[in-house]
């Protein structure tokens, strides 16, 4: 029986070889939400707290912009001075926010879109250091790091979006800061671009920026190719001002906006689960009826990211179990609402691209995904609790979504699928399966065949270095940033950009040296 096992392990080997490649990427139906960590019952409770602590508590430090918005909709301010948002005014921006958002990119396939079904992975965060890839050290992470992270996302098949993931700190001010990211993002890849401003008087530069590189304002309001995140909340239950200024802009100038919360379990929220999920969802329902009475027409996205702390220290517990539990429930609660969501999964806790990063990361991002969350950010890349980016990460992490969203396809379940002649055909002659047609022509349409993990024999492994994931994902990474340079923006649009706009990164950092 084993020596069988072999035989049949060398041949599946050898068909490989003779196969094309190429041919071996089925095309990936990903259907989320067979998860459900909540009853129906749990969720009502949970969206009933929510409107309760909207109505009767409200939100603190509600800037100008969004009291006017909100009283002139029925709000009020409570003794204590909050502003409450009535329950009616919150059930009727869940009824008219629009349920199917697609964000655009700027190529065929790589548009996303956002219904009850869909899931997407891609990059995120807001790093301030980075895993360099030649020394293996911490440092600060600069522009030409976040243009180099873009690339490679641009490169890698199962990073469907390129939300910014690390923090250009060579750059002088705020300004600086988000006229740069967007030029280094929107330069970088052809797929969907998500980034922050600091102020709400950048969120026109950032709309002028997408006009000039769509050709017009009327191409970039047809195919919007960015997003923004808006974190509008600084918990518990205040507004960020400043973000919550973002946001109404964001939704007036018709830039899809990703409506954020981080709730921390045990620090800024309760340290039960229930409560958490309840302050996020009352949370991310304020920016959300906000959003939608700047414009009722805006695409704005549910984004609750409710986050573990570790009591013992304080710090984030991204990798943990209850954040996997969490991040599942609360992408739950946003696909009982029929509501375009995102989140955040694949907060390693780990410093560096090990078996912790890899066991951290896909369990949260596969109970999010099969929770149903529409668009996974920070699943890609991201090491030690959110605060540094890797490079090999990236190329190892795509390995990983790749065989997640596999696991969401359905189960083909027919006549044809079922087999039954072919299992008697098997059992009456050669006893296995191997040779028979249907077995090549689905290997070519239904396996995902990784590009990373080691699958070799023993004896082929030690032949080839013994090399581990990370050795492997290094080599791929340096190759990649040595050749792959998206020529995403034309001429006219780089001038335009250059011209109107301080970009600091240099046009022959965008080419092959």
């Amino acid at each position: 029986m084993a020596a069988d096992g072999i035989t049949f392990g060398r041949r599946r080997k050898r068909s490989l070889t003779r196969l094309d490649e190429s041919a071996l990427m089925p095309s990936l139906e990903t259907v989320g939400g067979r998860l459900n960590i909540l009853s129906d019952g749990d969720m009502a409770r949970i969206h009933e707290a929510s409107l309760a602590l909207l109505s009767d508590f409200g939100m603190n430090d509600a800037p100008r912009s969004v009291t006017d918005l909100v009283f002139g909709a029925g709000g009020s301010v409570t003794n204590e001075g909050r502003l409450a948002f009535p329950p009616d005014l919150v059930e009727c921006a869940l009824k008219g926010l629009g349920r199917e958002v697609t964000l655009f990119g700027r190529r065929t396939g790589h548009d996303l879109r956002l219904d009850r079904a869909s899931v997407h992975v891609g990059s995120g965060g807001a790093a301030p250091m980075i895993l360099d890839i030649e020394n293996n050290g911490y440092r600060p992470s600069t522009l030409g790091d976040l243009y180099d992270a873009g690339r490679l996302v641009d490169a890698l098949p199962h990073g469907q979006f390129f939300s910014r993931s690390l923090v250009a700190r060579d750059m002088d001010d705020d300004r600086l800061l988000d006229i740069n990211t967007c030029y280094a993002a929107l330069a970088a890849t052809a797929k969907h671009v998500i980034v922050s401003v600091a102020s709400a008087d950048h969120v026109q530069d950032i709309a002028a920026m997408c006009h000039l590189a769509a050709g017009s304002p009327e191409a970039f309001a047809a195919r919007p190719f960015l997003s923004l995140n808006i974190n509008h909340v600084a918990p518990p239950m205040r507004f960020a001002p400043e973000a919550a200024d973002v946001l109404i802009a964001a939704a007036r100038a018709k830039i899809p906006c990703m409506v954020n919360t981080f709730s921390q379990m045990g620090a800024s929220s309760p340290v039960t689960l229930a409560g958490c999920l309840a302050q996020s969802n009352a949370e991310t329902l304020a920016g959300m009826t906000v959003a939608w009475l700047a414009n009722p027409e805006t695409p704005a996205i549910y984004g609750a990211r409710p986050m573990v702390t570790d009591l013992r220290s304080g710090g984030m517990a991204g990798g943990s179990g209850e954040q996997a539990i969490l991040t599942a429930a609360a992408s739950q609660i946003a696909r009982r609402y029929g509501l375009p969501n995102s989140t955040i999964a694949g907060a390693t806790d780990s410093k560096t691209a090990d078996a912790q990063a890899g066991y951290e990361k896909a369990l949260s991002v596969t109970m999010a995904a099969h929770a149903g969350a529409n668009l996974i950010t920070q699943a890609a890349g991201m090491q030690a609790g959110l605060t540094a980016a890797s490079m090999e990460a990236y190329v190892i992490d795509n390995d990983m979504l790749g065989a997640i969203r596999r696991s969401l396809s359905p189960v083909e379940v027919g006549s044809e699928t079922l087999c039954p002649e072919m299992i008697a055909e098997a059992i009456r002659t050669q006893g296995h399966f191997l040779g028979h047609p249907q077995t090549v022509d689905r290997m070519k349409s239904d396996f995902l065949y990784p590009d990373l993990a080691d699958r070799r024999p023993i004896e082929d492994w030690a032949a080839g270095g013994k090399t581990d994931i990370r050795a492997r994902a290094k080599k791929v990474a340096k190759t990649l940033l040595a050749t792959h340079f998206p020529d995403v923006l034309d001429a006219s649009a780089e001038a335009a950009l250059r011209q109107t706009f301080d970009i600091r990164l240099p046009q022959s950092r965008t080419r092959p040296q």
